[in-house]
């Protein structure tokens, strides 16, 4: 056998791997990880495909299947990263207007805790004025570097941690009923509330920052998938209207995050858009969506944009929204989760051993 036909062979199975691993449902943290890199397996399932129509003879039938299950393997990867590029259906429709009275715009920003460049954050929020902002890995120092920003944002959330789990909420707009939980590990904090528009319109928020899944972090990802089923299943959706934002750590083409949707029935603006990769900023050819906003069908998307980067690991991102409950005949609605997927997430909901039953 050639050398080169080796060599092809070789990477012609390892990309299989991915796959593989995606089709099943084990939590360990180097399975789950290929949910991540979708993007980029794809580009290099097609370059082997193609190495190998160059390098094989096609005398042997397994080249012949190799190649067969390499396209098939490109095909389940195109399938799920397709919904995220500007070829599909938007889910959100466009509103073409900004009426402060019913709109609300959200700037999320998890800032990598050593990160010194606070001034590169201020400057981002003074230059797109979100109405909510909310940073995630902010430590005592982050706190007090941004308090140049309370002037604008008289209401506040402060969850100091120095354990790369701080949280912080800003708000221009009246925060109500403000709840700080730990839903599944004593020292990750999350924020439930609500928020008033101007319009005097009531809208529940979610501010998440789940574990990952990684040899650093968690072993497995069940209490990151744990920490976003509930929140999904908890989801009012028919009687409120509902805002889930932070950085999941999860891509929105996971199958957690998909049945997350289902579960919860919120929206994600990007579909048909683009990905809107935020992490990782030092590797433009590795990066994936881990921040996000979810929302109820009855917003409408204004503007959403990845921002500059601010010395974190992570770009921060900027929606903009407009409530208009009459959307909500127009939208696409997200589909239902079958029983078999209501199980499956009591199983990882339980499994996570959840310290709240209610969100």
């Amino acid at each position: 056998m050639p050398f080169s036909e080796i060599i092809v062979t070789i990477f012609g199975i390892l990309m299989l791997i991915p796959t593989l691993a995606s089709l099943t449902t084990y939590d360990q943290w180097w399975i789950r990880g290929f949910d991540f890199p979708r993007i980029q397996i794809s580009v290099l399932i097609i370059v082997v495909i193609i190495a190998a129509i160059f390098s094989y003879s096609f005398n042997e039938y397994w080249h012949y299947l190799l190649v067969f299950l390499l396209l098939g393997s490109f095909i389940y990867q195109a399938v799920k990263i397709f919904p995220y590029t500007p070829f599909s259906k938007k889910q959100v429709l466009s509103f073409r207007g900004d009426d402060p009275d019913t709109s609300i715009s959200i700037l999320v920003s998890n800032v990598l805790t050593p990160n010194k460049r606070s001034d590169k954050l201020i400057k981002e929020v003074h230059k797109n004025k979100p109405d909510l902002l909310l940073t995630l890995e902010t430590d005592e120092r982050w706190q007090r570097e941004l308090e140049v920003i309370e002037q604008d944002y008289p209401h506040t959330v402060k969850i100091p941690k120095d354990n790369l789990y701080g949280m912080h909420l800003y708000s221009k707009l009246k925060l109500e009923d403000i709840e700080i939980k730990y839903i599944i590990e004593d020292d990750i904090p999350s924020i439930h509330g609500y928020v008033r528009l101007n319009n005097g319109a009531r809208v529940k928020i979610h501010c998440l920052h789940p574990k990952p899944p990684s040899p650093t972090e968690s072993d497995t990802s069940t209490n990151r998938d744990a920490e976003l089923l509930l929140v999904g299943r908890e989801v009012k959706k028919d009687e409120e209207s509902v805002l889930v934002i932070g950085d999941l750590n999860d891509v929105a083409w996971s199958r957690t995050t998909k049945l997350f949707h289902k579960l919860s029935g919120l929206l994600d603006p990007r579909i048909g858009r683009g990905f809107y990769n935020t992490f990782h900023t030092g590797y433009a050819l590795l990066r994936w969506p881990l921040d996000h906003v979810f929302h109820t069908n009855d917003f409408t998307l204004i503007e959403l944009a990845r921002l500059n980067s601010v010395g974190s690991d992570h770009f921060p991102m900027f929606i903009k929204l407009n409530y208009a409950p009459r959307a909500e005949i127009l939208q696409q609605e997200t589909e239902e989760a079958t029983e078999e997927e209501k199980e499956w997430a009591d199983e990882k909901i339980e499994n996570g051993h959840p310290k709240e039953t209610e969100i």
